[in-house]
């Protein structure tokens, strides 16, 4: 799918709301206000839109959103499962409308209280997690243990991965005080101007011990992100035009929504394994093109075990890979340069998509001189974006 898909389709357009810990306002407001700001930076009406596109986990009622945005007809509306694991299929899902000729401006979007709100962090004191996993396989399993939250679930994979890497919380701490660099200088972040140091990072309380610390873990946040997507053709007559040139999913054989306890081997992310070979070996991207990365970081563990299994490194050799400093400005791979989930904010990983679609503009906090191409992964979707 990636390879047919490759160039067919286009950003045109971004908008996001304020990120915040209380927006005061409901979901279906901020998204409304996310997509009338992406349509005005694409120079386009509200009458234009014919195609919605959202993942699952979302309390956003379509019909509602319509209404509020005032779309007179959707001749394309799709979701995309694994909640913010499926938060880069929305331009798969967009491209692929655009190709097929169905829908001709697709508005890719996602709206969160998951501060205020729901959290999907927080366990109830009647010893039920407070998100809509427990209901699944995983949850069934897992609730009566007491593996309550995401963090939970999280940590027996990285635990099992710490075993086989070697690596250790000191590891993930050094990617950490990366993002948290990044996040520094963008006035949008959640800890804008508020760099750490490696012993900040061990100093913070266990969530999970022994692999997940406080500051390992993304700021859940309210707000909301909006992308317009149309056609290659006629995106060459907008401002700034992202291109798509590579776009794919990988849902894997006994995953879980947010968790991966049944495949043969926890230590490896499967999904990303998949993933890679869609994007890179299918869809004609090389590995050494990509100038920054935008990897889902919800928990520190998975944005190692996502380097590993996207084939930037070895097995075993992406604590080594950060220590060297490559995540961070003139590394090899600069990652996450709004300071990622961990240090800018959680909007189920679409915000790393708006980061990306800055990096090509130039428009960046931290722009990295000469990008030209950005991968954007949530280990289980994934794409290529490149300038023009």
């Amino acid at each position: 799918m990636s390879g047919r898909l490759r160039g067919s389709a286009s950003i045109v357009g971004l908008g996001q709301t304020e990120f915040s810990k209380s927006a005061g306002r409901s979901e279906t407001r901020l998204a409304a206000e996310a997509i009338v700001s992406a349509l005005a930076d694409a120079g386009l009406p509200v009458e234009s839109v014919d195609g919605l596109v959202s993942y699952t986990i979302d309390p956003v009622e379509e019909t509602e959103l319509v209404r509020s945005v005032g779309i007179p007809e959707v001749r394309w509306s799709s979701r995309v499962p694994y909640g913010g694991g499926g938060s880069q299929g929305v331009l798969l899902h967009a491209a692929a409308a655009v190709a097929a000729g169905v829908a001709e401006v697709v508005v890719a979007y996602r709206a969160v209280k998951a501060r205020s709100g729901a959290r999907v962090g927080r366990a109830e004191v009647s010893g039920r997690a407070s998100s809509s996993h427990a209901g699944t396989t995983a949850g069934q399993w897992c609730t009566p243990y007491g593996v309550l939250t995401p963090a939970s679930w999280m940590a027996l994979n990285a635990t099992r991965y710490m075993h086989a890497s070697g690596a250790t919380s000191e590891d993930f701490g050094r990617a950490v005080v990366q993002m948290r660099a990044y996040a520094a200088a963008n006035p949008n972040a959640h800890f804008a101007g508020r760099p750490i140091t490696l012993a900040d990072h061990q100093a913070s309380r266990w969530i999970a011990e022994p692999c997940i610390r406080l500051f390992d873990c993304c700021q859940e946040t309210d707000g909301a992100v909006a992308l317009v997507v149309t056609g290659a053709d006629r995106a060459a007559d907008s401002r700034a035009p992202v291109a798509v040139a590579a776009a794919a999913g990988a849902g894997v054989f006994e995953e879980e929504v947010a968790s991966n306890h049944y495949r043969p081997d926890l230590s490896v992310m499967d999904s990303s394994v998949a993933l890679a070979a869609q994007l890179f070996d299918e869809g004609g991207v090389g590995r050494d093109e990509i100038d920054v990365a935008m990897i889902y970081d919800a928990f520190s563990p998975i944005l190692l075990m996502q380097l590993e299994s996207l084939g930037f490194c070895g097995r075993g050799e992406a604590k080594d890979f950060v220590a060297d400093g490559h995540l961070g400005p003139g590394g090899r791979l600069p990652c996450n340069t709004n300071g990622g989930l961990i240090g800018g904010g959680y909007i189920h990983g679409l915000n790393l998509t708006g980061e990306a679609v800055r990096q090509l503009r130039g428009e960046s906090c931290n722009q990295v001189g000469g990008a030209t191409t950005v991968l954007v992964t949530s280990s289980r979707t994934g794409v290529v974006l490149r300038r023009g």
